[in-house]
């Protein structure tokens, strides 16, 4: 299957998105909400501002684009899109509890990538009513599988192993 152009317009959508967080935060006002800021001239250009729930400060979805995001880069480098991981990652960390804003989303991104979105579960009605919760202290659903470990000791030597470095001992 030739997915090249789905892979172009997702890698523009992941550089408008980014584009959109910094000029977000170059408002100067963190705790401002999105919605309100996204009616500022510079900021109209980005449709997605207006599609995230109504109480998201700027800091905020920052931090939810950070999450929501970091997995597209090495997800479109693969030789098969996962099409579930490119959705439900953004889906779970940009638009949870507000299921009305996550169907605008899906909408707007089905005009560039058909399949965007298709075969997740519904989410459940009435969700955006739910107290918030804190983006930086819960794990996304591919978050969960990862365990990431520390790869040295704090008082281990400072020594660097393979590939660029030589191996210890080697003259070169």
């Amino acid at each position: 299957m030739d997915d090249r152009f789905d892979r172009r317009e997702l890698l523009l959508h992941l550089g408008a998105m980014l584009e959109a967080s910094n000029c977000l935060s170059r408002t100067a006002q963190p705790d401002m909400p999105v919605a309100q800021l996204a009616e500022q001239e510079s900021l109209q250009g980005f449709e997605f501002l207006r599609m995230v729930a109504p109480g998201m400060t700027a800091a905020e979805f920052g931090a939810r684009v950070a999450s929501a995001f970091f997995l597209w880069p090495r997800e479109l480098l693969e030789t098969d899109l996962d099409h579930r991981v490119l959705a439900s990652t953004v889906r779970h960390d940009l638009f949870d509890r507000n299921p009305s804003g996550w169907k605008a989303y899906v909408a707007h991104m089905r005009k560039k990538v058909k399949w965007f979105g298709a075969g997740l579960p519904e989410m459940k009605r009435g969700a955006l009513d739910e107290p918030a919760r804190d983006a930086a202290g819960e794990t996304s659903p591919v978050e969960a599988s990862v365990r990431i470990e520390p790869s040295v000791e704090w008082d281990a030597p400072d020594e660097k192993r393979g590939w660029p470095w030589p191996q210890p001992g080697s003259t070169s």
